[in-house]
């Protein structure tokens, strides 16, 4: 057990927020992962935060791998092989005319770092059981889609390095990107 020490007082311990970790050790993709990753959400049910609304909360989630086959299906063009290219999430403004000024930055800054802007998709969404509060201030959702300049590029210099080395290079890159945009918004 704590001991209290200075202005540390192990009673206030209860307050903490969980959290819940799965993995399969072998890096295998299942469906069964995610619904017990689900789970883990619902038994952390205090995690959301819930402020003056049942419904409304902080958020959590889940991470999960690159569902390729499923992109495949969704995107808004052909997509190269997997792993030369990325998907983020953007929250973007509802209005037209604001939503347009930060495509253009994403679209400048990834020309500028030596990547290819595939294409936006609009992700579905249902708000139905999200509190007033929420769908008040609720972003507009988008994926971005982004690919190494070349198969197997990753924004390499000639000569650097193997295919290794050139995932590391696009993961840098995407990286990079997501940063300047945040910068510059």
């Amino acid at each position: 057990m704590m001991q209290s020490q200075g202005l540390y007082d192990p009673r206030h311990e209860h307050d903490a927020c969980g959290v819940g970790f799965l993995v399969d050790m072998k890096g295998r993709k299942s469906h069964t992962i995610v619904q017990q990753g689900l789970q883990v959400l619902i038994n952390l049910a205090h995690r959301g935060a819930s402020g003056s609304e049942v419904n409304t909360g902080d958020g959590a989630g889940i991470m999960v791998q690159l569902p390729d086959a499923f992109l495949r299906k969704v995107a808004p063009a052909p997509l190269p092989a997997e792993g030369e290219y990325g998907v983020g999430v953007v929250f973007l403004p509802h209005t037209a005319a604001a939503k347009a000024a930060i495509k253009d930055v994403f679209t400048r800054i990834v020309a500028e770092e030596g990547q290819r802007l595939i294409g936006w998709r609009d992700v579905p969404t249902d708000d139905r059981l999200v509190g007033p509060s929420a769908v008040a201030v609720e972003p507009a959702f988008e994926q971005i889609f982004i690919a190494s300049p070349k198969p197997g590029a990753g924004g390499a210099a000639p000569g650097e390095g193997g295919a290794d080395a050139a995932h590391e290079r696009f993961e840098r890159k995407l990286y990079v990107i997501r940063k300047r945009v945040e910068n510059t918004i």
